[in-house]
Formats: C-alpha cells, sequence, structure tokens
C-alpha cells in the first residue's frame, strides 16, 4: 500500500504519518516512512534517535553527484534526469522500531541556485518507491503534492489530506484535490484532526460534502504537553492513538466512516 499525506501546515500531518506507519509495522507490515516535508520532522515524531543529526538526501552532494552526474546547486549544468535509485533505499534510509525513514529534503525551484540534479534524483526516487518497492509507504509530503506526478499518481493508493475545523486548512485542501485531479490522482480521502466536539465534526463534513472521509482524530492536550516536555508523541495520547487504528482498518478494508 502507498499512502501520500498532505494538507496545510501545522494540521497533524506528520502525527498521523508517524502513528500510521507505526500501526502498519505492528501489524507486521515492512514500513518505509518519507518525510518529504522540509518542515516537519517525522525523525522526532518516530523517536529515532538524534534525529536532528539525520541529513537529506537533498543534501548528501556527493549522492547527487554521482548519481545526476551533475555537481550540485549547479543549474547550468547537464544531467541524467533518470539516475539509478534503486540502492538508495537501502543504502541511505534509517531504521528504529521496525520502521525505515527516508528523509528528501526540500524541492528547489527553478531561477538562480536551482537544485536541478538534486531534484531529478528525488523525483526518481519516489518513483522507485511508489512504482516498485513491494514495501508499505508513507509519504508525509507538504501543502501539495510536489512529489507526486502523472506517472506516480495512479501508484498512489490514497491521498489523504489532513484537516482541521478551520476555513484557511478547508480550502487548502479543496485546492489540493484540484491539483490531484490534474495528474489523474482519484483515490483521495479527508482525515479530520484537532476535532473537539461533535460540532466541529459537523463543520469540518458540512464544508467538504463531496470528500471521502476516513476518519476523525480527537483534539488532546495531552499532545500538547508531551510536545513541550520533549516526551515521545506516539504513545502521549491512546484516544489518538485509537482514532488512527481505525484509520488503519478503514485503509486496509477500504471502509469509509458513516
Amino acid at each position: 500500500m502507498k499512502i501520500a499525506i498532505t494538507g496545510k501546515g501545522g494540521v497533524g500531518k506528520t502525527l498521523l504519518s508517524g502513528l500510521l506507519s507505526k500501526a502498519f509495522a505492528q501489524h507486521g507490515y515492512s514500513v518505509i516512512a518519507i518525510d518529504a516535508d522540509p518542515d516537519a520532522d517525522l525523525a522526532a515524531t518516530l523517536g529515532f534517535p538524534n534525529p536532528d543529526k539525520i541529513v537529506p538526501l537533498s543534501k548528501m552532494s556527493a549522492l547527487v553527484a554521482e548519481r545526476t552526474g551533475s555537481a550540485s546547486g549547479n543549474p547550468a549544468s547537464f544531467f541524467k534526469l533518470n539516475p539509478r535509485v534503486d540502492d538508495i533505499p537501502e543504502k541511505h534510509s534509517i531504521e528504529h522500531d521496525g520502521i525505515k525513514l527516508m528523509v528528501m529534503g526540500r524541492m528547489k525551484k527553478g531561477g538562480s541556485g536551482c537544485y536541478c540534479s538534486e531534484n531529478a534524483m528525488l523525483q526518481t526516487l519516489v518513483t522507485h518507491l511508489l512504482l516498485a518497492s513491494n514495501e508499505v509507504v508513507i509519504m508525509d509530503m507538504e501543502a501539495g503534492i510536489e512529489h507526486l506526478g502523472r506517472a506516480t499518481a495512479k501508484a498512489v493508493d490514497k491521498l489523504i489530506v489532513v484537516v482541521e475545523p478551520g476555513s484557511r486548512s478547508l480550502e487548502t485542501a479543496r485546492k489540493i484535490r484540484q491539483l490531484a485531479k490534474d495528474i489523474g490522482l482519484e483515490a483521495i480521502a479527508v482525515v479530520g484532526n484537532k476535532i473537539s466536539n461533535e460540532t466541529e465534526k459537523e463543520f469540518v463534513v458540512s464544508r467538504l460534502p463531496d470528500f471521502e472521509f476516513i476518519g476523525f482524530i480527537p483534539y488532546d492536550e495531552a499532545i500538547v504537553r508531551a510536545q513541550l516536555a520533549n516526551q515521545p508523541l506516539l504513545e502521549s495520547s491512546q484516544p489518538i492513538v485509537t482514532a488512527v487504528s481505525d484509520i488503519y482498518h478503514r485503509l486496509i478494508t477500504g471502509a469509509g466512516t458513516d
């Protein structure tokens, strides 16, 4: 199963990515978690030791130069559009508690300082992971679908858009769905996060009436307290763990919410 998770910044994409990765691993699946959001910290959420010392793939200059044939960050040079990447998951992922992690780093756009060769390697790697890997892949993305393209869209079993009870978050969900449909990605679902009561749940559902919802995660101050105390997030709230367990089972069975 290949799952991409996106949404407006701060809605809880990384927490859901971490808990789903843990759920799949606990049920015996081989899991690769991909941190494709430069502003997220999936390594810390998953409890990896020394997460601040992990070097993103986009900053591995020697690897980028070797695989693409281009000096890192040089927009004027020629480089391979389809570099070899099949051995990168094994050589450059790190593992903790049965979950392999790959940190992509930022994808930069054209212009001065363009990281074109880095982008080529990352895009090719994502394509390989989604099309050729026989493992569960869970990708924590930015508020968009920059790492996905037409070649990989149909390989994504579910694009999950995380929303919270707020107009900006819901508007982002609508924009993401349009971007996804533009590349042929139709398997889109929503998870409502930070839901404090039934009124907030009804608000989210009423504003996204034609979306498939596969779960709702309650607001729990235990998460905030764990963040402030630098404690493991994935073990700090049993109600949230239970809600994500339900989402896991819906993904496995293909069921939605009532």
